[in-house]
C-alpha cells in the first residue's frame, strides 16, 4: 500500500478546513517545507499539495509556497499537485518552468500528476 501524505495550502500555512468553509480552518505548521521535509524524513514517497487559495481563486496563489518545498525536497520526493490549475496556460507554466517537474521532463517519473 502507497500513502501519499497531503499538505493543504492556505495563506502560506499548513490547515485543514471544516466542512471545506475557508474561514473554519485549523493551522497544523506555519512551515510547509519543514512539515514536507518530515514526510521525507518518515519515508514518503510522494507528497501531495492542495493550493486552497488558489481552488478559490481558480488559479494558482500560493506559487512561492509551493516553489518554497519544492526547493527543500524535489530531489527526494514526487510531488502532485491540485488546485487552482484551471487553464491549459497554467498547465504549461508548471510543466515548462517548475523544478517540480525536472525529473518528469527528464523520463525519470512515469507519470505527471496535475490535478484539475
Amino acid at each position: 500500500m502507497l500513502i501519499i501524505p497531503a499538505i493543504d495550502l492556505k495563506d502560506g500555512k499548513c490547515v485543514r478546513l471544516k466542512q471545506g468553509q475557508m474561514e473554519k480552518s485549523t493551522i497544523f505548521s506555519e512551515n510547509p517545507a519543514e512539515m514536507a521535509r518530515k514526510w521525507v524524513n518518515l519515508g514518503a514517497q510522494r507528497l501531495h499539495l492542495v493550493d486552497l487559495d488558489g481552488a478559490f481563486a481558480g488559479k494558482p496563489v500560493q506559487e512561492s509556497v509551493i516553489k518554497w518545498i519544492e526547493n527543500k525536497v524535489y530531489e527526494d520526493i514526487q510531488i502532485h499537485l491540485g488546485s487552482g490549475i484551471s487553464s491549459s496556460d497554467t498547465v504549461e507554466k508548471f510543466i515548462c518552468s517548475k523544478k517540480l517537474f525536472r525529473n518528469w521532463k527528464k523520463n525519470q517519473f512515469r507519470t505527471l500528476y496535475l490535478n484539475f
